[in-house]
């Protein structure tokens, strides 16, 4: 079953921008979500493979609506929160 980051063939989608963005975040919150994703992997609470699942099971309208490093930052929540390191809602603002 393909999922929605699974666009490969699909119309609709325009074309792939392939500028050459040095810049390797564009807000300091970017950053942040990194090294918390290197963290809590260094620390056993979620794999690399947890964690690509967790992007990739977003529902497909979550996963269209946000930014690379938004997807990023959801899926470390979720995985928090199955993981039982959060409690459900907790970060809810």
């Amino acid at each position: 079953m393909a999922r929605i980051n699974d666009v490969g063939g699909t119309q609709g989608f325009g074309a792939i921008d392939t500028t050459d963005d040095t810049e390797p975040f564009h807000a300091d919150w970017e950053a942040r979500v990194v090294g918390l994703y290197n963290t809590l992997r260094a620390q056993g609470i979620f794999n690399t493979n947890e964690f690509r699942d967790a992007i990739e099971s977003m529902p497909p309208a979550d996963y269209l609506a946000t930014s690379y490093y938004e997807r990023w930052f959801l899926a470390i929540c979720s995985l928090l929160e199955r993981k039982g390191v959060i409690e459900p809602g907790e970060l809810d603002g």
